[in-house]
């Protein structure tokens, strides 16, 4: 390899950068050996680039499509050197890639550290951070690369001791892709051994699509010692591990091929593998992860699976292959029938790519409902996780509506913990005799639905309510209104219906009640005015004076709060007060005679039943003022 270098400039890490290196260096030292993975991985994503780019530039490859990864060491220099033959980098970009981190993570990088090295040893991949880990075994990185296509004269040295400085220098390369050596710490000489590099490249790459060499080793009995061949040979299986037989894949590699795509430290919950024929032929190995990655919930961030046409990488989250509401499902899908050159909107457009992602959904469904049935423990693990995000699918997936309706898990008035694992199926097994319909209700806060004084006839005749706290919730009740033939009733709108449940004889005596409250009932509403559409006695309460409701089709009081929350201009119906007239608070409303007094009752009344469902007071100066005055009157 030809390389000539020319002026040499000394440049500044970035803040964050030197925070890492130092954090290299100095506290990650329990799994050293994750190093190599990393340093491999990015050479082979580097391959990947090459093949996908030669693809409508064919002059890429400079007449050498034979793309691999060499793992080299030389004892008596004491360096590791990793090279590979991919599309390689300019000077800019080993700028950005190096000398900056310009990605979204490296603060939730440092956010997520626990002081634990295993742990945080395990972060590094996942967070884009990879490269930086040489510097847990080498006081010295020297990096020289040309990216494909530039003239020899264009290629890029860079060196840095880990101290907050690199240098870099344009030199001549012959040679196209990266070379990364790691001049190695007193301490970490162990990776001088050949066949303690070999088991950890099979460990950790041996899925890697491209073939890692390295030079072959043999006993020699005169010199009673290993010795090096001027041969190479194969180290990895080097071929793509969604290819073979589920037969002939152990659980093992299963495990690490998912830490390669997702760089996920942690094992997967399930997966998915599976070759589809007919009309489309593809095969997918689809992973359902066991935690949630930093940025699930960043609408930035480009979420989706890797997608090969015939074992040619194409694109990393090729979110079209799966909804929304699957984007926390890391993986690969294997085309036969896509064209090489297929973009995005391609994607977009294609109804082989809709055919492709149908069959997607299916299998991610039927992988979930197999777990959901044969290991619980697993399931409360996904629920947890990803339990907001896939109860999107409700309402952005139509055709798989009831599937993922069956899947989600809430929470129930049924217990007193917080846990979400009750199942709408384990409603209807628990309903009451003659109970016809799914009672719910939302709230900001778990405590806040508990506590709900919607739920007081509830709870006394023993009804099971659904509590709803999470702006999703909301957003999928919108749509979707009946399983298994009951409908989906919030106890928090429209007239209480508890059909066959109800009391007949409760219900005469409320209905007499009502009649005689009747001059209340308009005294309250003409003090109220504008600010309740009705006041009506209550069949909801038992130990609450009043609370507010909605007509049937209205918006709940805590959708219309997320919604402002989120800057958007509501038009607010107007409530409906109910009170109790067995409530003490009441019966003094009806003796007081000052129609002040009455006045200041009747808004109080009112505002405490906003407060009561989560809502806020338009003057709260004005509710303390009139509370305090109220209280000293009375005393």
């Amino acid at each position: 390899m030809s390389e000539t270098a020319e002026v040499k400039e000394t440049l500044t890490f970035q803040t964050e950068v030197k925070q890492l290196l130092h954090l290299m260096i100095h506290s990650l030292y329990s799994n050293r050996e994750i190093f190599l993975r990393e340093l491999i991985s990015n050479a082979s994503d580097a391959c990947d680039k090459l093949r996908f780019e030669a693809i409508t530039h064919a002059d890429l490859f400079e007449g050498d499509g034979d793309l691999k990864i060499r793992v080299a060491f030389d004892k008596e220099a004491g360096t590791l050197t990793i090279t590979d033959n991919g599309v390689g980098m300019s000077r800019n970009e080993v700028i950005t890639n190096i000398g900056t981190i310009a990605k979204s993570g490296t603060k939730e990088f440092f956010a997520n550290l626990t002081g634990d090295q295993q742990k945080d040893a395990h972060l590094i991949g996942q967070f884009g951070v990879g490269f930086y880990s040489a510097f847990i075994v080498a006081d010295k990185v020297t990096l020289t690369t040309r990216r494909a296509g530039v003239p020899a004269g264009e290629g890029v040295r860079w060196e840095s001791k880990g101290d907050g400085e690199f240098t870099m220098e344009t030199l001549e390369r012959a040679a196209r892709g990266t070379e990364v050596t790691l001049h190695l710490k007193e301490d970490a000489k162990e990776f001088l051994d050949d066949w303690r590099l070999k088991s950890i490249i099979r460990k950790y790459s041996d899925h890697i699509q491209m073939p890692i060499v390295m030079k072959k080793t043999e006993w020699d009995k005169d010199k009673g010692e290993q010795v090096t061949k001027d041969e190479d040979e194969t180290v990895n299986r080097a071929s793509a591990l969604w290819t073979r037989s589920k037969a002939d894949v152990t659980t093992e590699q299963y495990e690490e091929f998912y830490k390669h795509v997702s760089h996920d430290w942690e094992k997967p919950l399930a997966w998915s593998h599976a070759r589809v024929e007919g009309r489309q032929e593809y095969t997918e190995l689809l992973y359902i992860p066991g935690k949630a990655p930093f940025d699930l919930w960043d609408r930035e961030r480009k979420h989706g699976i890797k997608l090969y046409v015939r074992r040619v990488f194409i694109m990393d989250d090729a979110e079209q292959l799966l909804p929304r509401y699957l984007r926390f499902v890391k993986g690969v899908v294997d085309s036969n029938d896509l064209p090489l050159n297929v973009s995005r909107e391609i994607l977009q457009e294609s109804r082989d790519v809709e055919a492709i992602r149908s069959g997607c959904v299916k299998k991610v469904l039927s992988t979930l409902e197999d777990l959901a049935e044969k290991d619980k423990d697993k399931y409360v693990t996904f629920w947890n996780a990803f339990g907001r995000v896939f109860k999107e699918g409700i309402v952005e997936d139509h055709a798989n509506q009831d599937r993922i309706a069956k899947l989600s898990r809430f929470t129930s008035t049924h217990s007193a913990g917080d846990a979400q694992d009750v199942s709408l199926a384990d409603y209807i097994a628990r309903m009451k005799h003659g109970q016809e319909k799914i009672y719910y209700v939302t709230g900001e806060t778990l405590l806040a639905a508990r506590n709900s004084p919607h739920l007081e006839v509830f709870r006394k005749k023993g009804i099971e309510v659904l509590l709803f706290t999470e702006p999703v919730d909301e957003w999928w009740l919108s749509s979707f209104t009946e399983f298994e033939g009951k409908k989906l009733a919030s106890v928090a709108k429209g007239d209480l219906d508890l059909g066959a449940l109800a009391d007949e004889t409760e219900k005469k005596e409320r209905e007499k009640i009502a009649e005689e409250m009747k001059p209340l009932v308009e005294r309250i509403k003409t003090a109220l005015g504008d600010k309740v559409k009705e006041v009506r006695v209550t069949d909801r309460l038992t130990d609450s004076p009043a609370c507010l409701v909605v007509d049937e089709n209205e918006l709940s009081g805590n959708l219309e709060r997320i919604l402002k929350a989120a800057g958007q201009s509501v038009n607010a119906a107007k409530p409906i007060l109910e009170i109790n007239p067995a409530h003490a608070l009441l019966k003094r409303i009806g003796e007081t005679q000052d129609d002040g007094k009455f006045a200041d009752w009747s808004q109080l009344l009112f505002e405490q039943s906003l407060l009561a469902e989560g809502g806020q007071l338009e003057d709260p100066a004005g509710f303390v003022k009139r509370m305090n005055g109220l209280v000293l009157g009375a005393n």
